[in-house]
């Protein structure tokens, strides 16, 4: 099975046309954006259902020992220092990072924006499917005898979010708080360090694609929003959306080679040609038929001259 591969390239000058017109960008992202605020709606489901695969999955880390998120958790309710700004990084950055690296690959590397645009739509997508087929409860919102802390509604006085995660006060309702599998906090967080590290021009841009993506994971564990194998699941699904891009954007182009004919009434015309007409050094343009009639006129001067110094 072919890969496929994203990698970094020198900057070239782009083709006119390469860049997506901003507001045909628009529909898709919207679109997407709604199915993924829908998914953690839709995927309420029964909350004892969402309880107890939260509890398998922490049953399943302490097996492999690999429950990270309980001592880092502890330390984040112990110390406001490092709870407090963690609060805030996981109710803000999510919804800010990610729609700025997206904005800034399409102004300033329009040649690599479809497919990193592609790579992050198809992967939302997937988790959303995440979301619907395994409503997963937090650990923050299991029961006090597994030892979790809601950090963020320890922290809620100092911010804009209720106790709902990083929803602002009274739209509590509103979201999914049992949409922790896969994680797509770290999923998008490590989207936008992939774009940072391969596209940034400077040692501090990669230096902060490589620091985000730790940071967004240290800080959904700390905060007890989402279990270590949630954060796995969501870089699983970025990968799983990286091998689907390039095969999607091939389907798109086929799609849009089919439609676009048909849209015009039929096959494109031939090219025209460049030589119709030629250009003096000023710009002026002339038809070639002008052209030809002047040079026939010349040719029948040349001739007539040419019979008249003809000895008789």
């Amino acid at each position: 099975m072919s890969t496929f591969r994203v990698h970094a390239a020198p900057h070239t000058p782009v083709a006119r046309g390469t860049r997506p017109h901003w507001w045909a960008e628009l529909p898709p992202l919207a679109l997407v954006y709604a199915a993924y605020s829908a998914g953690r709606l839709l995927a309420r489901g029964d909350v004892t259902a969402a309880t107890g695969h939260g509890v398998r999955l922490l049953d399943a880390e302490q097996l492999l020992h690999i429950d990270f998120e309980r001592p880092l958790n502890r330390l984040f309710s112990d110390l406001p220092a490092l709870g407090i700004p963690a609060a805030f990084v996981y109710a803000a950055l999510h919804y800010l990072v990610t729609p700025a690296v997206l904005v800034w690959l399409w102004r300033r590397h329009p040649a690599r924006y479809r497919l990193m645009r592609t790579w992050l739509l198809l992967s939302t997508t997937i988790g959303l499917a995440g979301f619907t087929l395994l409503p997963t409860c937090p650990p923050r919102l299991l029961a006090a005898v597994h030892g979790f802390t809601d950090t963020m509604a320890e922290y809620a006085s100092y911010g804009w979010w209720g106790g709902e995660a990083s929803a602002p006060r009274g739209l509590g309702a509103l979201t999914n708080q049992y949409a922790a599998m896969p994680s797509l906090h770290v999923g998008w967080a490590l989207w936008c360090g992939v774009a940072l590290w391969l596209y940034g021009g400077s040692r501090l841009t990669k230096a902060a694609g490589m620091a985000y993506p730790l940071l967004i994971t240290v800080v959904v564990l700390g905060t007890a929003n989402h279990y270590f194998l949630d954060t796995l699941a969501g870089s699983a699904v970025m990968v799983l959306g990286l091998l689907l891009t390039r095969p999607a954007l091939r389907l798109t182009a086929a799609a849009r080679g089919v439609i676009a004919p048909r849209a015009s009434g039929g096959t494109p015309g031939p090219p025209a040609n460049v030589g119709d007409g030629c250009e003096t050094s000023a710009g002026e343009r002339f038809p070639r038929q002008s052209a030809r009639a002047g040079s026939g006129t010349h040719s029948a001067a040349a001739a007539g001259d040419g019979a008249a110094r003809t000895p008789g």
